[in-house]
């Protein structure tokens, strides 16, 4: 979706629009369990039409579910929230809608609606999202700015939740840079939070958007933003923790990420430091791969820079070896061409350890890197 903002996009109908939203207000029934209802009958709107007990057929339909499904109420409320999206020109992307996040759509607990406004494209783009501490230090900050500075290359998507510190830091680096951003919001369209950040708004709006599953009248709430994250470890392909405390949502988001087999990176800092003990703890434990740049990100998820073309290093004859290199040349020679995750696992080594060996040997013009995180021997 891109350009004039619009109540309703791809073949989703007001009517449906309706009777969707009507099915997200039914108390125990749930995002997964609307869509389970929908791939049986065929639409929200034929879920109005068949009865109960066909209804109650369906694996994981309880009764519990449907008891408090009343059809008056909850279409009366759907028209409300319809009213306001109309009159707020805000778009709707529905979970079969082919401009919902394609990655977000992969995953099994992702939101059946998301309200948007914004002009944004995120076809054929990288879509990164980077979280961290509402806490920033300048370390954080200087890291985060140069991070996204050095990605503009490849023009990606920056995604994060619009919060203090390291998220509007990422949301003011990518506009700086004039690359697309979306601000993932923990309540509904009718406000922004916090206010001191009222004033990114519109420039978030004229290059990306806001992307929020709530209601206008959604009470505002802490689950509200753990829900939040899942959004933004979803539509993205990898989730960066620039700095974190040992307890945070940026750990939150990072385990989601985890959990939906995306990749997470995160930022060392000193062990001393209170903002740096959580991005410490994920790498480790081996929940994120270790990076210090941009040129790290790239490498470990195997990006082309479609920058020109770079002379061939030409081997040396006599190249000297660490250790860790020796074993890590070994391997590929008896096993060929294999993948990153793989490579740490034959070495014994660990994942970003072996990713940093594997960038010396490519240096050194021993190994290519190829596409998936795949290397080989030149």
């Amino acid at each position: 979706m891109e350009g004039s903002p619009i109540s309703c996009t791809g073949m989703l109908s007001r009517i449906e629009l309706r009777h969707l939203l009507a099915l997200q207000r039914v108390p125990n029934l749930g995002d997964t369990s609307v869509k389970k209802l929908i791939h049986h009958v065929g639409s929200a709107e034929g879920v109005f039409k068949e009865s109960r007990k066909n209804l109650l057929k369906i694996e994981g339909i309880t009764s519990f579910r449907l008891k408090e499904f009343n059809p008056k109420i909850i279409l009366d409320l759907a028209d409300e929230e319809l009213a306001f999206i109309h009159s707020n020109e805000i778009s709707v992307l529905h979970f079969k809608d082919e401009d919902y996040p394609n990655l977000l759509k992969q995953c099994y607990d992702a939101p059946l609606l998301i309200f948007t406004k914004g002009s944004f494209n995120l076809k054929n783009r990288p879509i990164i999202s980077i979280v961290g501490t509402r806490n920033a230090t300048t370390y954080g900050a200087t890291m985060c700015e140069k991070l996204v500075s050095e990605l503009a290359v490849l023009n990606p998507v920056i995604v994060s939740g619009f919060a203090y510190g390291i998220d509007i830091i990422a949301h003011k680096a990518a506009l700086a840079s004039g690359l697309q951003t979306i601000s993932c919001l923990a309540h509904g369209l009718n406000q922004i939070y916090p206010r001191v950040h009222e004033k990114y708004v519109s420039a978030i709006l004229n290059n990306g958007g806001l992307f929020t599953e709530f209601w206008s009248n959604d009470a505002f709430n802490r689950e509200n933003f753990l829900k939040r994250n899942r959004i933004i470890a979803g539509m993205s392909e990898a989730t960066i923790v620039v700095e974190s405390a040992e307890k945070g949502g940026s750990l939150v988001t990072a385990d989601i990420a985890n959990s939906y087999d995306r990749d997470v990176f995160a930022f060392p800092g000193k062990a001393s430091d209170n903002f740096s003990k959580g991005c410490n703890a994920l790498i480790k434990t081996q929940q994120a791969q270790m990076i210090e740049s941009a040129a790290d990100l790239i490498y470990l998820l195997g990006w082309d820079l479609d920058t020109k073309k770079q002379q061939p290093v030409q081997t040396e004859l006599f190249v000297s070896l660490s250790e860790e290199e020796e074993k890590v040349v070994s391997y590929l020679r008896q096993e060929g061409k294999e993948i990153l995750d793989i490579i740490a696992l034959g070495c014994q080594l660990p994942t970003y350890k072996t990713a940093s060996i594997l960038l010396n040997l490519e240096m050194k013009g021993l190994v290519q890197p190829l596409p998936g995180k795949q290397f080989q021997l030149t």
